[in-house]
Formats: structure tokens, sequence, C-alpha cells
């Protein structure tokens, strides 16, 4: 099995924190699904419906992650959980998409500073993924980095099965 790499694994959590970000400003949550458990998809997807159903847009602009540190690291019965604090800085705002894409909540002028606490659950029978895998259905290369469909046939790379994957993400 391979080592543990604190520095590559937080890496992966500043990727997976801005693209969380940004599929939510985009309303777009197709990316990063195989990132996350689906209980946390699922409620990030609720969040983004409720929006929709107001006409909303929740948007995070000139987004970057300040710092990333590892808080505990912690193996369970049948896994290994690990939680991770980041500190992000961003424009954070909600639009009217019916009303000229007018700012209801937040500023787009002035960025702020939050910390989250997101947790990462592994299963122990697992093995570290690389970059670039293939594609469970016709065996092209993923890239599972940037996205977990197959860019030709569009199945969804599940991640539970290899890797880390997001179960738990909260604002400070």
């Amino acid at each position: 099995m391979n080592e543990f790499n604190e520095a590559l694994f937080k890496t992966k959590v500043d990727n997976i924190f801005i693209q969380i970000h940004t599929a939510i400003t985009t309303d777009n949550l197709d990316d990063i699904k195989h990132f996350l458990s689906n209980e946390l998809y699922l409620q990030l997807n609720n969040y983004l419906n409720n929006l929709k159903s107001k006409n909303q847009r929740q948007i995070y602009d000139e987004i970057n992650v300040k710092n990333t540190y590892i808080k505990e690291k912690k193996k369970l019965a049948d896994r290994t959980r690990i939680t991770v604090n980041v500190i992000a800085r961003y424009m954070d705002y909600i639009i009217d998409i019916n009303n000229n894409n007018k700012i209801i909540s937040g500023q787009d002028t002035k960025r702020i500073e939050k910390i989250y606490t997101l947790v990462f659950e592994k299963k122990l029978a697992t093995k570290e993924l690389g970059l670039v895998r293939k594609c469970p259905n016709c065996g092209a290369s993923l890239n599972i980095n940037a996205s977990g469909k197959c860019p030709f046939c569009k199945t969804t790379f599940n991640l539970v099965d290899y890797d880390y994957i997001l179960v738990e993400i909260n604002k400070n």
C-alpha cells in the first residue's frame, strides 16, 4: 500500500474545494459528483434546487485557498477519516436571475476570508490512485482530478471504491 503523502493530499483538497465552489457557481455538480459521498452530493443538489426555485444563484468569485492543514487523521473500523481545515478567500454573493442578476445578498466587491472544515473518508481496502485512470465502461483514459465523467461515454467514475471522498463540508 502507498504511504500517505500529506503534501499531495493537501493539493487534492485545495483542488476539490475550488471545484466544489465553481460547480455551485455554475450550477453544475456533474463534474464533482465522484469526489463526494452520496449524502453530500444530495445536500448540495438540494441547496442548488432551492436557489433555482427562487430564481437565484450562489456566486463564489475570485476564490483561492490561503492555507490548508490537517486537523486529524483517524483510523476507524473500516475506513480512514481525515479532517482538514481550509482557509479560503473569495467574494460571496447571491444574485436574482430574473432581475438582471441583481445582487440580493453578499458583496461582489470585497473578498471575505472563511475557514472550512472538510472531512474525507477512504475505505481501508482501497489503494491510492494516480492522476489518470481508465473508464470502467469504455476503457478511455480519465483525469479524475479534472472531471469524474468519461468524455466519450459519459460514465461517472466511482471514486468511493478507490480513494478519499468528501463526506462533510462546513463553514466555521
